[in-house]
């Protein structure tokens, strides 16, 4: 599997997508216009969005299953413990010729490094949360959020900050 971007890119998308705030109400819209878009491309996935360990949102559409919720808490646990998106945790340890299991040496039943987990990131704050999609292969989890997150901001920055 080759990334369709550079870790700078990768970087420079988390610097680019962040929040003024994040309450209850923007995960909500966030989560809504995920599962809106998802549903207009018959994408089976599950989205879920986490502040300060608490579940805002969580949809699962149908072609999901179980694993599909157990891979968005694992990645999803890979932005909490490293505050960066859980694709770029794993091309880190790939640009070195390793795995994130070898690297970190964490249970991978526990933290999966795979794309798809992006972090909330409130300006001045720092990473409060996650959004997470999950059953695509792992670039296009992560470039489904990335395009949602990127859409949301266009749309936010006419009227306020996102």
């Amino acid at each position: 599997m080759s990334s369709p971007w550079t870790l700078d890119e990768l970087t420079e998308q988390e610097l680019d997508l962040q929040f003024d705030r994040f309450d209850n109400d923007t995960a909500w819209e966030l989560g809504t216009r995920l599962v809106s878009a998802a549903r207009a491309a018959a994408l089976p996935v599950v989205v879920a969005i986490h502040r300060n360990g608490q579940r805002l949102f969580h949809a699962a559409l149908p072609g999901t299953s179980a694993d599909n919720d157990a891979w968005v808490e694992r990645k999803a646990r890979v932005v909490a413990r490293f505050g960066h998106s859980s694709f770029l945790i794993g091309e880190q340890c790939r640009a070195k010729g390793s795995t994130f299991e070898e690297t970190m040496r964490l249970d991978p039943d526990v933290y999966a490094a795979h794309g798809g987990s992006f972090p909330v990131t409130v300006r001045g704050v720092g990473v409060v949360g996650s959004i997470t999609v999950s059953g695509l292969p792992q670039v296009e989890d992560h470039r489904f959020v990335v395009a949602q997150l990127t859409e949301y901001a266009r749309e936010t920055t006419r009227t306020h900050s996102l």
